[in-house]
């Protein structure tokens, strides 16, 4: 009997983990035809989520949990679950019911039908602003047409792989991870399956404005170099311009006479040309953090606590 395994990351998401184990029950119980194992992630929770966890896994053998020794970040922890996988196939999903298991059957007669991967695709987003919607639009814009991966308006992490394309997943190393990337970038064959913005079942959403948009730099920076490229623009423009300027100076020196130039012109040219290289800067210093968080080979998580067996311990520390 083959084996799929769903993995659960919870950052503080005690009022909503017996929900989401009720409910993926109640769909997984049905499937007969392959085992199904549970693996969360405590992602350095505050709250009674790893508690929550510990009960589950002493009351249903087919679940397990790994706790960070901190948190890491959901990133962090989806990679944690992948690499402790051990079934043929592997599904994420959020432990707040906005990803509805009432999928996963339809997920695993995609594998069935021969493709590598079923990823669910968010067809609305009624639970979203419209200053949200209409940002999340341009993002998936600029990241298609700038970089070298093709990711779908409303694709998530909900998704369930077969064991070739989770190991190509694993390969993919890097401290700095942007999954949704990184999922488009191995490419194999995937079958997209549309659902219905849902609201969370319980709780707060972790993800504010500020962390939405650092998430959003960290997904350009990391599948595309044209940030760089517009720097380089951007430097040519204003050097060739200066040079032009410098050049129309002289001629009116030459021709007209000694000029004083105004005040403010001199203010709005510093400002600009000030403003153009802080911008470069900034823009270099996010891939130079990149380069250098990437250098130090720290791990990409560090294990607190965890049910799973021993013959992964080697796979866990070298997380």
């Amino acid at each position: 009997m083959k084996k799929i395994d769903i993995i659960v990351p919870c950052y503080n998401e005690g009022e909503v983990v017996n929900l989401f184990y009720c409910a993926a029950k109640n769909v997984t119980d049905k499937i007969t035809d392959y085992e199904i194992h549970y693996i969360f992630i405590d992602d350095g929770s505050t709250d009674n989520t790893l508690n929550k966890l510990l009960i589950l896994s002493a009351a249903d053998d087919n679940v397990d949990y790994i706790s960070f020794s901190r948190n890491f970040g959901k990133e962090a922890a989806m990679y944690a679950g992948l690499q402790n996988s051990t079934g043929d196939m592997a599904v994420i999903m959020d432990a707040d019911l906005q990803h509805p298991p009432e999928l996963i059957p339809q997920m695993i007669e995609g594998i069935e039908e021969g493709y590598d991967c079923t990823a669910a695709c968010r067809a609305t987003r009624d639970g979203d602003s419209k200053l949200r919607v209409a940002l999340t639009n341009r993002f998936y814009k600029l990241v298609n047409k700038i970089s070298e991966v093709d990711m779908p308006n409303g694709a998530g992490e909900f998704r369930m792989m077969n064991r070739k394309m989770i190991n190509a997943v694993l390969a993919m190393s890097e401290v700095q991870r942007f999954s949704k990337g990184i999922f488009s970038w191995v490419g194999f064959k995937t079958k997209w399956i549309a659902f219905d913005d849902v609201e969370r079942a319980a709780g707060e959403t972790k993800w504010n404005f500020w962390k939405l948009f650092l998430y959003a730099v960290d997904g350009i920076t990391a599948f595309s170099t044209a940030p760089l490229r517009l720097a380089s623009v951007l430097g040519s423009i204003i050097s060739a311009s200066a040079f032009i300027y410098l050049i129309y100076i002289i001629l009116k020196t030459i021709i007209v006479g000694k000029d004083f130039p105004g005040y403010a012109s001199v203010v709005t040219l510093i400002l600009f040309i000030g403003g153009i290289i802080i911008l470069t800067c900034g823009i270099l210093g996010e891939y130079i953090a990149k380069i250098y968080m990437e250098v130090k080979r720290r791990p990409i998580y560090l294990v607190g606590n965890t049910s799973l067996n021993s013959s992964n311990e080697d796979n866990k520390d070298e997380g």
